[in-house]
């Protein structure tokens, strides 16, 4: 976190928590091999088991604490998905529920003592911006065929500027998965690693470090909020995206 540096000084390393290691030593890491992000990807996907699965096997009419997480956690993706994409969205819910709920499990594990923060890479990020990306590109062609284009040919405008803006629209339409991934990875990465530079001015300063400590409780607490609002962001996009495939007409 901090280390003595020359002159006296101390060298803080916040981006040294998002190198991606082995887990069984060494220092390659090939496309096979496991790391800390497969371990806390993995523990992410028990988490939402646990919580989705396990925590509602019992369905009280009176739910426990863990019951009553999940069915809020159910009640508000779905409303979600039924205000942003409609009525027929409502047969996707089950991949955007999960889409969420790994989200913002990964978000909060992340914030954990000594964890890992998969969010924070883009090749997770990455991923699931395009698994969304051509998820409602070919849904899009497999129910409207070659009437999905009109998605780009904005009809209203006039005529002259419609094939400018349909340009524009194409563009913005592929660069989607860029800002979708983006968004979310460098979010959670800038939030850390402002954590990581506060806590290492408060153990170089030894017992004058009051304020890094409740600097580093205040950014803490931010993240906590920052965690959720980037997996509704990436999920309430997701649905927009989904709306786009579904009526592609302006």
């Amino acid at each position: 976190m901090a280390t003595e540096g020359g002159e006296g000084g101390f060298a803080i390393h916040p981006m040294d928590q998002f190198i991606v290691t082995p887990l069984f030593g060494g220092d390659v890491v090939r496309w096979y091999t496991p790391t800390n992000v497969t371990l806390w990807m993995g523990l992410t996907v028990l988490a939402v088991v646990a919580l989705l699965v396990v925590g509602t096997r019992g369905r009280a009419i009176v739910p426990t604490r863990v019951q009553s997480i999940a069915e809020l956690a159910y009640g508000f993706v779905y409303q979600m998905v039924e205000d942003v994409a409609g009525k027929d969205g409502v047969k996707y819910f089950p991949y955007i529920m999960t889409l969420f709920m790994f989200i913002v499990l990964a978000n909060f594990l992340g914030l954990l003592p000594m964890a890992f923060t998969t969010t924070s890479h883009i090749a997770v990020t990455g991923i699931l911006a395009m698994a969304v990306f051509l998820s409602v590109t070919v849904l899009g062609f497999v129910l409207h065929g070659a009437k999905f284009l009109s998605l780009f040919w904005i009809s209203s405008a006039p005529l002259a500027l419609r094939p400018v803006l349909a340009l524009i629209e194409l563009i913005s339409y592929f660069v989607r998965p860029v800002s979708h991934s983006i968004r979310l990875a460098g979010n959670m990465m800038a939030g850390h690693a402002v954590i990581k530079v506060f806590a290492g001015f408060a153990g170089a300063l030894g017992a004058a470090s009051v304020i890094p400590v409740v600097a580093i409780t205040a950014v803490y607490g931010l993240e906590v909020l920052v965690a959720f609002i980037q997996a509704y962001v990436f999920t309430i996009l997701t649905c927009v995206y989904l709306k786009d495939a579904l009526h592609p007409h302006h």
